[in-house]
């Protein structure tokens, strides 16, 4: 438990002030990193993954670690599953606002197909350390360890793919490329974005920083709010952290997939919740290693399993929407993921 909570007022307060300064923080970032997977050959997809989602995760990547270290397990690894959850909505949420087509069709991306089949076997490793509560090495779980190495596995695999594609998504006039192009008249908008920055480099790089220590102390700030909210109402912590807390802290991904796909930048977009999601399954392995009371999946309950998986049944969902690439504005996943969302939190109350 938290060893000073705030005033329930104050954590309010802070929490709402955040959610400002994480969403104006999210724009910049879209145009910063958009600017920079342009002039480091990365791509949209690689780029969205490396660049953006590492810094929109870092407001929930210093919750998670903020709630472990104050010996909240159920906080801690409810807030990067939430994360994971919430994010995939993200994108149904963006599925509805880009009326052309189905936006799994359209930011069809072998890359972003692979990250979410190894995000499922990502998520597969909680369940399996909640099966064995008892294994420990030191004082975190042995299959913790699993969860980098999966994850450096992955980026070789990427980099492999990228340079020697086995096979590509059919391309088709809806069908958005790597460059931005290929979008409709969002195209040139973003086109020209990463074209028309006249700003050095190391200028951009400095920015990026910048924009992640702002949203890395907002992280913080959310973390700390939201524990005091817990200690002031006896709020469920599993069930507040996978909802409130990571809703504020998702806030970047949200608002750099929205702006994406308003600057035609589809592949960016879905490139940056998919790559956010992967850092928040390797903030499951940072708050195992910050709780140290013992393995984390020990002490957070049967709350924690019941988000986990609801989680793991959401990226599926995902992944099944980004190989059938449904042509129609509205895809099964993207009613399903709500809906999935919707189910697990209620079961998570009542269970």
């Amino acid at each position: 438990m938290i060893s000073s909570a705030w005033p329930l007022g104050l954590s309010l307060g802070v929490l709402a002030a955040m959610a400002v300064v994480i969403v104006v923080a999210g724009v910049r970032l879209t145009r910063v990193a958009d600017s920079l997977a342009e002039r480091t050959g990365l791509g949209d997809a690689i780029g969205g993954a490396l660049l953006l989602g590492a810094v929109t995760s870092l407001p929930g990547n210093v919750t998670v670690l903020t709630g472990a270290l104050e010996g909240d397990p159920g906080f801690a690894l409810a807030n990067p599953v939430g994360g994971i959850a919430l994010q995939t909505v993200w994108l149904a949420i963006a599925d509805l606002l880009y009326r052309r087509v189905n936006l799994e069709h359209a930011a069809a991306s072998l890359q972003n197909v692979l990250q979410s089949v190894l995000l499922i076997a990502m998520l597969a490793i909680p369940v399996i350390a909640y099966a064995t509560p008892d294994l420990r090495l030191g004082w975190i779980h042995p299959m913790t360890l699993a969860i980098p190495a999966l994850y450096g596995y992955g980026l070789l695999l990427l980099r492999r793919m990228q340079h020697e594609p086995m096979w590509q998504p059919k391309h088709t006039e809806q069908t958005a490329d790597d460059d931005g192009e290929g979008n409709g008249d969002g195209d040139e908008e973003g086109g020209d974005e990463g074209d028309g920055d006249g700003r050095s480099t190391a200028r951009l790089w400095g920015l990026l920083a910048a924009l992640g220590l702002v949203t890395g102390v907002a992280g913080w700030l959310v973390g700390r709010a939201g524990l005091s909210v817990i200690a002031r109402t006896d709020l469920d912590s599993g069930v507040l952290g996978f909802t409130l807390t990571t809703a504020i802290s998702s806030l970047p991904e949200l608002v750099v997939l929205l702006t994406a796909v308003r600057m035609g930048e589809l592949t960016l977009g879905v490139g940056n919740i998919v790559g956010g999601i992967v850092y928040d399954i390797l903030m499951i392995a940072v708050a195992d290693a910050a709780y140290l009371d013992g393995p984390i999946y020990r002490d957070a309950g049967p709350t924690s399993l019941v988000l986990v998986g609801g989680t793991l049944l959401m990226t599926a969902v995902l992944a099944a929407g980004l190989i059938m690439r449904d042509r129609k504005w509205i895809g099964f996943e993207g009613i399903s993921i709500p809906l999935v969302y919707v189910g697990t939190v209620l079961l998570a109350v009542s269970s």
